[in-house]
């Protein structure tokens, strides 16, 4: 099939999604998955691998995400219940004022971006963006998007992430003056994003009302699960509600778990590059600093600090535990089946028949590098896959080049602002992000897939500004 065939399917396939989602209130889980298959089906797919291509999806990407929405919605609820992401954003909204918290927990977003995934960091700093906005009064999208968007910046241009060091390894690019370079740049893409985030605040948005009613329990000290205690076609409600502890725990105790994580995945991350690969050391650095055991660690220790120490019996503890995974139920699920949809226009072949036509156009390096990024990351959804699948497609040019190490990081930089830019309904981070804003699908593509391309173009337009300097460099 034709590229042009490809694309016109591509793009039906999302104009159908949105038509479904917006227009006609469909289930965003269930209209992603009807269309995917449709995708599928249309774009010659074999029809024996349809039904394998939407699991994998699925698969794909709950096995990255489910585990670590959970466990850190768990945390975020302990933090929330136990009166300490209140007691954080007080303390710093009395020390900063209110109108210098949103740009104080930015700035500290870069800082926690650097050793984590986005989602990961994400997810930990959600109770803490609920806290800081019932502190500010304001909603909580005005607090998430600009923090989301220099966590996601991080994410795609400075290591130890995975695309940007798969792209790396590729290219032959030197992984200190990416680090560099990366870091460097984000620091005005990031004020820009502060500004921007703000500017498309200006409109108020009407959040989702599932994310609504978490939001105004948020602090109280209340939990409320509901359970359905139909027997027998009763349909009768169970409620449990947790009694608050008498005091809230302190501002350093909550730092402390939220940096406790990082801190562990630091250690892994150093121990990758710095420790012999398969040593013991570098085994037990990588076991400690993986996620799954940073996120288990920290709520182990926030089950006795913020729980049992405070004055809660094990089965409060646990109710508290247990209330945090309902609502996160539509975030796995809404999430899993936009990787689904990644994964079918993957599949497909539609990103990769694009990039190889765009490929022979003979633009610059530079710009070659930024726009393939930009139509991966559009056409299939994940941000690592378009910049190791760019760093791929232009390699063979990258070599022949004669690049300075400079250079080489420079068009590194600029695939991974490429993969920054146009995350929309196919990209698991759009629902992320979404749906703990409570934004719907229409919001979500005004606010954060508007901010994440115009720092894409922004952040590309300094590139190629020291990409220009650097030409006349000899490193």
């Amino acid at each position: 099939m034709s590229a042009l065939a490809l694309l016109a399917i591509a793009v039906a396939g999302v104009a159908l999604l949105l038509v479904a989602v917006i227009k006609f209130k469909i289930p965003a889980f269930l209209a992603l998955l009807v269309v995917s298959v449709g995708v599928a089906l249309t774009a010659g797919i074999p029809l024996a691998d349809v039904v394998k291509t939407v699991t994998e999806g699925m698969g794909g990407t709950l096995g990255n995400v489910a585990i670590l929405v959970g466990l850190g919605a768990m945390l975020g609820k302990m933090i929330e219940i136990s009166g300490g992401a209140q007691a954080l954003a007080g303390k710093f909204t009395q020390l900063l004022g209110p109108r210098r918290v949103i740009a104080a927990l930015t700035s500290a977003a870069f800082l926690l971006a650097i050793p984590v995934f986005f989602d990961v960091g994400f997810i930990i700093l959600i109770p803490i963006i609920y806290g800081f906005a019932k502190a500010a009064g304001v909603n909580p999208v005005k607090i998430g998007l600009p923090v989301g968007a220099i966590m996601l910046a991080i994410h795609v241009v400075v290591p130890p992430h995975p695309g940007v060091v798969g792209g790396a390894g590729i290219l032959g690019a030197d992984i200190g003056w990416t680090t560099i370079i990366g870091l460097s740049l984000c620091i005005p893409v990031g004020v820009l994003g502060y500004f921007v985030a703000r500017r498309l605040n200006r409109r108020d948005f009407t959040m989702l009302p599932s994310t609504a009613a978490q939001f105004r329990l948020f602090g109280t000290g209340k939990s409320e699960v509901e359970q359905d205690a139909n027997e027998g076609g009763s349909g009768v409600a169970v409620k449990t509600r947790v009694s608050p502890v008498k005091t809230a725990p302190s501002p350093a105790m909550i730092i402390s778990l939220i940096v406790l994580p990082i801190l562990m995945i630091m250690v892994g991350t150093l121990g990758a590059v710095i420790l012999p690969k398969g040593s013991p050391a570098a085994d037990v650095a990588g076991f400690v600093g993986a996620p799954l055991i940073a996120l288990l660690t920290t709520l182990g220790l926030a089950y006795y600090f913020l729980g049992i120490r405070r004055g809660w019996s094990s089965q409060q503890t646990g109710e508290v535990m247990d209330s945090a995974l309902a609502p996160t139920a539509i975030v796995i699920l809404v999430t899993g089946a936009g990787g689904v949809f990644g994964k079918v226009l993957t599949v497909s072949g539609i990103g990769k028949a694009l990039a190889e036509g765009l490929h022979t156009v003979g633009l610059p390096v530079i710009l070659m590098a930024f726009v393939l990024a930009a139509i991966l990351r559009a056409s299939q959804g994940s941000a690592t896959v378009a910049i190791i699948t760019t760093a791929g497609l232009l390699s063979a040019s990258v070599a022949d080049g004669g690049y300075s190490p400079v250079q080489t990081a420079l068009i590194l930089v600029a695939i991974g602002f490429g993969a920054f830019g146009l995350s929309h309904v196919n990209d698991s981070g759009f629902w992320i992000v979404t749906r703990f804003l409570g934004l719907s699908v229409a919001d979500g593509l005004r606010t954060w897939t508007v901010l994440t391309t115009i720092l894409g173009l922004a952040g590309f337009a300094l590139t190629f500004l020291v990409w220009i300097l650097a030409g006349g460099l000899s490193v």
